[in-house]
């Protein structure tokens, strides 16, 4: 399948921006298949070469590129991400794209995580659907030990909302803030979160494959801007026993300037009967999704603490702990959001995932069960999760069946490695008794 020609920056635009700007270097950026940003530079005299997609790197060394067979991936720059990266030098300036992947024939590469959030935002606007999302991101920025290395612990006790001088962290929030913004990010808010050393920021409302850009670029941008003053900032879902996890919630509302067909303002639930459906949809495969919601071992040590209720998979209007709520979002629209979500999330699939099992739902007009009544239970281990994402016909499909295999294989693989270590906490229950 060719690249869409369409492009809202103009070519020559870029390069009048890469010569005025003193650009020297350029960073081409992209997902891997399990949603790990990467990238080569190149020095502003290849531009030309790099925006003709002639740049290359080799498949053989990126995690499921080689499974795939993919050996020489060709990166094909989205000309509407270029950006200067603010925290490099001002003289000789470095700016990045973000990347689609394609073989030596230029067609995209059908298992990249991009490539299937576009298919599945197609796939939306044909059925008169679009999107808009904005996550709240939440992250924790602890110590570094005296080597400079990362550690989990912290000096601060700064709770929800706090200030500084508790809130130890503010001043890292506000220039990771100021950095967004350079970056096009419109910010809508940050704070500290209800945990010594959580914080969290949100940003305004976008367009699918922007959005997943831009959870990209907040991770790095993050980590970047917290080690220049002197933490490690980290969106581990739980990186702590005794402190609460960090969610990447995904908040899903009609586009401005579309229709919203998931609004009905007269309905007791805000939703109207394609709402209703689209989110009968999402809790009809939030078991099969949650293997990409909660891909990490140490995710189901967050959501085992907040979902495993004797509910199991529900939705509400007002409980906190339910993963899916419908609330009222600007101008009356109807906001329907996924708590499942945590910070090792493949941005770009949870939000393919979320959209067709939506669409899903409308197309099969799937039933809403009432408000905080269980239609399921989540699974507790990633094990058991890619067990039945594997299996699931309807994952396989948004997917495809060769990424779900390969997927499956690496996740079954980091599980069996954690279920082979002895951890600190067999240690002190059996050490000394047995």
């Amino acid at each position: 399948m060719q690249r869409d020609k369409d492009m809202n920056m103009p070519r020559e635009e870029i390069m009048q921006m890469i010569e005025d700007d003193d650009v020297k270097f350029i960073r081409l950026q992209f997902s891997d298949f399990f949603g790990v940003l990467r990238n080569i530079a190149v020095t502003g005299s290849e531009i030309v070469k790099a925006m003709d997609g002639r740049c290359s790197v080799d498949g053989y060394h990126i995690l499921g590129a080689r499974e795939f067979g993919l050996r020489n991936i060709y990166l094909i720059p989205d000309p509407d991400t270029f950006a200067i990266l603010p925290w490099r030098p001002q003289q000789g300036k470095v700016a990045r794209f973000l990347c689609d992947l394609a073989d030596e024939k230029g067609n995209l590469i059908t298992p990249s995580p991009r490539f299937i959030l576009r298919n599945v935002l197609k796939r939306a606007k044909s059925m008169g659907f679009e999107f808009e999302m904005n996550p709240e991101c939440e992250f924790f920025l602890f110590d570094t030990d005296e080597d400079g290395y990362p550690t989990n612990t912290t000096k601060e006790r700064a709770l929800y909302l706090d200030m500084a001088p508790l809130d130890s962290g503010e001043n890292a929030r506000r220039d990771i803030i100021y950095a967004l913004e350079e970056l096009g990010f419109e910010m809508e808010s940050s704070h500290h979160e209800d945990a010594p050393a959580q914080h969290a920021v949100a940003f305004r409302r976008a367009k699918g494959v922007k959005m997943a850009d831009q959870i990209l670029t907040l991770r790095n941008t993050v980590r970047t801007i917290a080690g220049r003053h002197g933490f490690h900032a980290t969106f581990m879902p739980k990186p702590r026993t005794d402190l609460p996890g960090s969610a990447m919630a995904l908040n899903i509302v009609a586009a401005d300037g579309s229709k919203d067909k998931i609004t009905d303002k007269s309905d007791p639930t805000g939703l109207s009967e394609d709402g209703k459906h689209f989110l009968a949809g999402i809790l009809d495969h939030m078991a099969a999704m949650t293997a990409i919601a909660n891909p990490i071992v140490n995710s189901y040590k967050r959501s085992g603490g907040r979902f495993y209720t004797e509910k199991g998979i529900y939705w509400s209007l007002d409980d906190y702990n339910a993963p899916v709520r419908v609330m009222k979002g600007e101008n009356g629209k109807s906001a329907i959001e996924w708590e499942l979500p945590d910070g090792a999330t493949n941005p770009y699939l949870v939000i393919s995932c979320m959209i067709a099992a939506g669409l899903d739902g409308v197309e099969k007009k799937t039933s809403l069960p009432e408000p905080d009544t269980s239609t399921g239970t989540l699974p507790r281990t990633l094990r058991d999760a890619i067990d039945v994402f594997s299996g699931d016909k309807f994952m396989n499909e948004v997917c495809g069946e060769n990424y779900v295999r390969i997927y499956s294989d690496k996740k079954a693989c980091e599980w069996e490695r954690y279920a082979g270590e002895v951890t600190d906490w067999e240690i002190r229950e059996y050490l000394h008794r047995i």
